[in-house]
């Protein structure tokens, strides 16, 4: 059993004051209702408020929302991370087809989770858990909330740039690597 990050919800700051709204005034009571969240794009990623208006989140937004909960708390041991893992038909059965339909084994995607005393915590979704990408990370980095949008986009097409520099047999450009990762996050979000 792992040590579950937990705090009581006391700051006055934006994000604790929409938990408490909702009579949400722990951590472990937000992280249960962010998974219970349906997994969608947000109206504006870099207002996590939307997060609550949208009623939806990505791995971007859920997660950048309990860790900016965690700063305005106090609660620093808790850290967000931009991991890039091999998303294949194994890991994400939804997208198989659209692999194989483009004759690749995997596309690097990019993920965010938190971690706690090194323990990864997926709240993307109700039944998230770290074991769906943990074996598939191919690097991990820590970031920011506010990181979420521009700066992850941006790391995630260098490593895609970088990646089909070094796999030649991928007949893809970026652009047309990129439209196929979209049709793949289109599926997941349906």
């Amino acid at each position: 059993m792992i040590n579950f990050p937990d705090f009581e919800i006391e700051s006055n700051a934006e994000i604790s004051n929409e938990f408490r709204k909702l009579n949400i005034f722990n951590f472990r009571n937000a992280a249960q209702f962010v998974a219970g969240l349906d997994y969608g794009r947000n109206a504006n990623k870099n207002d996590l408020k939307t997060v609550f208006s949208d009623n939806c989140g990505t791995c971007s937004t859920k997660h950048a929302l309990l860790k900016k909960l965690a700063q305005e708390n106090g609660f620093e041991n808790l850290k967000l991370f931009l991991g890039i893992f091999r998303m294949n038909g194994e890991n994400t059965v939804e997208i198989s087809e659209t692999l194989k339909k483009n004759n690749l084994e995997f596309i690097p995607e990019a993920h965010n989770y938190l971690k706690y005393e090194n323990v990864i915590l997926d709240f993307t979704k109700v039944n998230s858990s770290a074991a769906d990408f943990k074996n598939d990370l191919l690097l991990e980095i820590e970031i920011l909330p506010n990181q979420i949008s521009d700066f992850k986009v941006d790391f995630h097409k260098k490593y895609l740039r970088d990646w089909l520099n070094q796999n030649q047999k991928v007949n893809f450009d970026l652009a047309e690597l990129w439209e196929i990762r979209e049709k793949c996050i289109e599926i997941l979000g349906n």
